[in-house]
Formats: structure tokens, sequence, C-alpha cells
């Protein structure tokens, strides 16, 4: 394969940036035909909330209409007022208005007059009700357009109650329309499916009466009123359109942590928020059009075929990158090869040396401590034998440690100490990695050695063996006991003055050793890293 070219790396970077066009232009593209969606959307949430204002507006107009009527003819109010709702038929062309009532102001204590218009509008005897300690009160006199249900309302002290009697006092206060909290209307006493509800009152002030000595407040004759009932209020508005939305949201005040006034279908994410003026309060109204499709497949279709196209655009790059990628990769091969074979014959040259060095040691010593070539054989041969298995373990066990524990078991098994107590050695988990390895190993065969001769496992007497963590320690035990004499281990044989010093030297531990009364005791202690 021939390197690359110059040639090669133009073509490759004008490709790039064709891809990056393409892919720019369709986001732009994507991004565009979303915001339009969400516009069309806002648009029509925006309607859906002019369109709510304009029939709140229609029903605050015919209680001015009422309002109006009642000025204009005070003494004949009942059958005048009875007649013109009849006419307007508020539960046909105006649902969810609950019908239109007059409530009188009467001071405390004093509900004739209230009553005897309630009696003459209905012509039965119907009381003025509940009892409350407020020093002026507003029963109702009438309500129109009548029927049993709504007569649960008949006498009923509106000013008693907290969420209307706070709204009649703005209204009081200001003479425009005000509109109260979410009550449970009285009428919903008799209704068999109950709603919550909120009432619109309109003032009419006494003709002619100036304000109270010290008081900016009019004196007030009556207040002119209509009930809603919000689900069917506001079904009765959105009509037909609920069919086109996936969830709309009401709430009874500036925000959707004001109390829930209606609620249609499930919210989706696309949700719009718009401001619906009810009397003298803003409500919050939340629209979901769900139209997940117009919304996000559109726009998610132009993405596609545009990511398709810079795909497209991009492969040859892609190939003419590979065919460079793939020839780069083969030189780097060669180099890591040839370094690894570098590595490995270095590895390989220190470990001969070492181990060369080593068994050399372990002539030298073994030498030293043979009285005859037989002798020298079977010494240099016990130890070799130890070496080896170490190297055996790691080999077979294609792993770069021994257990500890297993190079105990393997030196007490070739001494012939019974099988069960092998099995019985027990101990943590120790792992020692090659040179540690071969210090112990060799530790090992030379206790074992000294027994069989002159020890424990010679016949006479009893063997522990034993190992623990001390901490950052490791900490190995051969104890002896019952023995035929006391072993003299006041001076060191050449092989013994070698494992110490492989102890001390190689594994930076120490070496201890106690004999008295028949007794052997040997410590080997070294760190825990060196492990």
């Amino acid at each position: 394969m021939r390197p690359s070219t110059w040639a090669d790396r133009l073509v490759a970077l004008l490709v790039r940036f064709v891809g990056l066009v393409i892919l720019l232009a369709t986001l732009v593209a994507a991004a565009a035909s979303f915001l339009y969606n969400q516009a069309e959307d806002a648009d029509l949430a925006d309607r859906v909330a002019m369109q709510v204002n304009m029939r709140l507006r229609d029903h605050v107009a015919v209680l001015q209409g009422v309002r109006a009527l009642y000025q204009s003819a005070p003494a004949t109010h009942g059958p005048s007022i009875r007649a013109y709702i009849a006419a307007l038929r508020p539960e046909e062309r105006a649902p969810g208005m609950e019908g239109i009532g007059i409530a009188v102001a009467i001071r405390q204590g004093t509900p004739a007059a209230a009553e005897a218009m309630l009696r003459e509008n209905y012509g039965r005897e119907i009381k003025v009700w509940p009892a409350t300690s407020q020093p002026v009160g507003f029963p109702i006199v009438l309500i129109e357009p009548y029927n049993p249900r709504r007569k649960n309302a008949l006498g009923y002290d509106m000013y008693s109650e907290p969420v209307r009697r706070e709204a009649m006092r703005r209204a009081w206060q200001t003479g425009v329309p005000a509109a109260s909290g979410l009550v449970r209307l009285q009428q919903e006493n008799g209704a068999a499916q109950k709603q919550s509800g909120f009432l619109v009152y309109l003032p009419i002030y006494a003709a002619g009466a100036p304000p109270v000595a010290g008081s900016t407040e009019r004196p007030i004759e009556a207040f002119v009123y209509a009930p809603f009932r919000t689900t069917d209020l506001f079904t009765a508005v959105l009509g037909s359109q609920l069919a086109t939305i996936r969830g709309v949201e009401i709430f009874a005040g500036d925000g959707p942590s004001a109390p829930l006034a209606f609620r249609h279908g499930t919210m989706g994410w696309d949700t719009h928020t718009e401001k619906l003026r009810v009397a003298d309060r803003v409500w919050t109204m939340r629209i979901s059009y769900g139209r997940q499709f117009e919304r996000l497949g559109r726009p998610f279709g132009i993405f596609l075929f545009g990511l398709a196209l810079a795909l497209l655009a991009t492969q040859l790059h892609r190939v003419q990158q590979r065919r460079v990628g793939a020839a780069q990769a083969l030189a780097e091969q060669q180099a890591r090869h040839a370094e690894d074979r570098e590595l490995m014959i270095g590895e390989m040259a220190h470990r001969m040396k070492n181990a060369l060095a080593r068994i050399s040691a372990l002539a030298r010593i073994t030498l030293r401590e043979s009285t005859s070539l037989e002798d020298f054989e079977t010494r240099f041969d016990g130890r070799m034998r130890a070496l080896s298995e170490t190297k055996q373990m790691i080999v077979t066990g294609a792993v770069s440690s021994v257990e500890l524990g297993r190079i105990v078991r393997r030196e007490l098994e070739v001494a012939g100490w019974p099988a069960e107590r092998i099995a019985a050695l027990d101990g943590p988990d120790v792992r020692l990695d090659d040179e540690s390895a071969q210090a112990i190993s060799l530790a090992i065969h030379e206790f074992v050695t000294n027994s069989v001769k002159y020890g424990a496992l010679s016949g006479t007497g009893d063997l522990a063996v034993d190992w623990r963590r001390d901490g950052d320690a490791i900490e190995l035990s051969w104890v002896e006991t019952g023995l035929a004499e006391t072993p003299h281990i006041e001076s060191e044989s050449f092989g013994t003055r070698f494992i110490r010093t492989l102890i001390e030297r190689q594994l930076k531990g120490s070496w201890t050793r106690a004999a008295a009364d028949h007794r052997l005791s040997i410590t080997l202690r070294w760190p825990a890293h060196a492990a």
C-alpha cells in the first residue's frame, strides 16, 4: 500500500467540509420546523384563552344588565328580574352559570325584611341562615331560573363564609365585578355529581346615599351575583376543541401552584401557559396539544435525511482513512513486535543470570556442608527440587505468584507427614512472587530436611506449623516439641546462614530460633508488601 499523499488529504478535508455543511443545514432546517410548530401551537393556545376570556366577559355583562334592571325599578325587582332571567335562558346559552341571584344587605339580627322578600318571591317561609358574628349579612333572596336543587341556596347568608366574604368586600370597595376563590356551592348539596365552583359579585349601592362618616365605603343595598360550576363552565366554553387538545388545566390563581379548578386529559411536555381574566382575578390555563409527529416527527425526519447525506458524503473519507490506518497499524505492529522481542530476550537473560547465580551459591554451600559425593548429591538434589517445584507451580498455574500454604503443604507431603494433618493446616491466603517464593521454599525445605534427620519428622516428637498476618507483616511459625534431645543451635551451618541471608536480604525480614526442654521454635517474619 502506498502512503497517503497530499491529494488524498485534500480530498478527505473537502469531504469533511461538505459533510459538515450538510449536517449544519439539516440542523437549521429541523430547528426551524420545530420552532414553527411551537409557534403554531402557541397561537392556538392564545386563541383558546381569548375565547374563554370573551365568554367570561359575556357572563359578567349579563350581571351588569340585571343590576341595571334592578336599579331602574327597585320596587318591582323580584318579578321583573325573574322575567328577564327567564328570557335570557342562561342554562342553555351559558352552561356552567348556576343562575343569577340577588343577595340583599341586612344588619345582623334583623332578617325580617329579607325573609319577607323570600316569601314574596317564592310563596313560602324561608329563614335566613346561618347565624354569624358579622355586623352585616347578605342572604340570598332570589336565584333564577329556579329549580329544586337551587332552593338549597335560598336564605343563605354568603357574607358568613370567608372566601365569599373576601370577594364581596372587594366588589363593595371597588364597585367592579369581583370573583371568589374556589368554594363548594350551596346548590351542590342536592347534586348527584358534585363539582367545585366560584362566584362573581357586582355591588348595588344604595341610591343617593353618601358614604358613612369615617369610611370610604358607600352604603350598599344588595349584590347581583352568579355562581359557576367549574367543570360545566369550561367544558361548555371549550366545546368541541377539547377533542383536539391532549390536556388542559385551569388554576384559580396566578400560576400552577394555585388551586386546580378544571382538568381534562393528560399534560404533555409541549405545555403552553395562558392567563385568564375572571372578573377582577387572574387565573392560569395550561394547554398541551400533544402533536408529537408535527412537533418532533417532521424535524426528526429532516434531521435523519440530512444525516444520511452527511454519512454518505463522509464514507469516502472513511475508506481513505482505513487504507492509511491499515498501513500505519502494520508499521506500528512490526515496531511493537521488535520491542517485545528485545524485552523478552532481556528478561530471559536477567532470569537466567539470577538462576545460575542462585544455583552456583547453592552448589558452593552444599559442597562445604557435604562429607562425601553421595552426601553432596542428596543435599544438592533436595534443594534444587525445592527451587524446581516452586518454578513449576508458577508455570503450570499460569500466574505470577504462589500461595504460601501450597509450598508448606508440598514440602511436608514429600517428607511423609500424615495427609490428615496436612489437610488441617490453616492460614490466610498469602501470595508470593517468584523471588520470594524461591526464598521461602528453600527455607521450608531446610526445616523439613533437618526435622527428618534430627527432629519431629524422624518419628520422635510433634510438629506444628502455622502462618498468619500481623498488621503489615507475615509471620510463619515452625515448632517442634517432644524431641529426643534439645537441639544445639549455638552455631549455624553454611546452609542455615544462606537461608537466613535469603530471608533478611531478599524478603527484608527476620529469622529467630529458640531451643529448650526438647523443643525447637523457628519464626520467620517479613513485610506483607514483599508477599
